[in-house]
């Protein structure tokens, strides 16, 4: 599949989403689009196990492409298509069956840090910055993914704002997962991804489905549901092999089913 605002690139048990819309990575309807149907083909990646979703050159993302609001306007049902897309772009990444790691390589501003939001594990060179600053161009937005990510009052704060957190303070409020040099970013999360990437495929995505079910339930439903998750796992080839290896003082060899 050929793409026009990002770049899929597949090494190993690893792909690479890399958003490319010179010069700031700014967030149309073709890179929405094209992130849902990035993420929809990984799905159906058997190889691909796990995900680092990064930008090209010096900017993460720095939002939604202000442009464009002019044109959606103007054209008939166009706001709700819009929305939509806003909507279904982070969503394909958070529905991944794969988990996604964020490798923040700049500035992830107002939807690019909702697509951040959407990934399971952030990392972030030491010049990333964090906003929702919509308030700031006379809109309203991110409000559920501040509240889901913050303390009431900084939330609130960044929302009735636009404020930015650089990486270290995101890291400080336990955030994000790691800050790191900005030219080791790549390196880093690529090992991470290894890490993850050696692990049962048919285990990750089990994993990957119960930790997203489970934040929206209370807690006994949840430990119940992961209980259940975690037979369904035990009949596996996958889940014997592992306790085979386990035993044996050796590597597990995978096969995904």
């Amino acid at each position: 599949m050929n793409f026009e605002c990002l770049k899929l690139d597949v090494d190993g048990h690893i792909a690479t989403v890399t958003l490319d819309r010179p010069k700031v990575n700014a967030q149309n309807s073709r890179m929405r689009d094209e992130i849902i149907q990035a993420f929809d083909l990984i799905n159906d990646m058997d190889d691909v196990r796990v995900v680092i979703l990064t930008g090209a050159g010096n900017c993460f993302s720095a939002g939604a492409d202000i442009t464009e609001r002019a044109s959606i306007a103007a054209e008939p049902g166009g706001f709700w298509r819009h929305n939509r897309r806003t909507r279904e772009a982070p969503n394909a990444i958070h529905e991944c069956f794969k988990p996604v790691i964020a490798a923040v390589n700049g500035p992830a501003l107002g939807a690019g840090f909702h697509v951040v939001a959407a990934c399971d594990i952030i990392l972030a060179s030491d010049n990333a910055v964090f906003a929702m600053p919509e308030i700031n161009v006379g809109l309203a937005g991110g409000a559920s993914i501040l509240n889901r990510m913050f303390s009431r009052s900084r939330g609130r704060r960044m929302f009735f704002t636009g404020m930015r957190l650089s990486a270290q303070e995101m890291y400080r409020l336990g955030v994000i997962e790691e800050v790191v040099p900005a030219d080791r970013l790549m390196e880093e999360a690529r090992a991470l991804a290894a890490e993850i990437a050696s692990k049962s495929p048919i285990a990750l995505k089990l994993a990957k489905e119960a930790y997203n079910v489970v934040e929206a339930m209370p807690e006994r439903d949840a430990y119940r549901f992961e209980q259940n998750m975690t037979f369904a796992l035990s009949k596996t080839e996958d889940s014997k092999e592992a306790q085979r290896a386990f035993l044996e003082k050796r590597k597990p060899v995978f096969k995904g089913r």
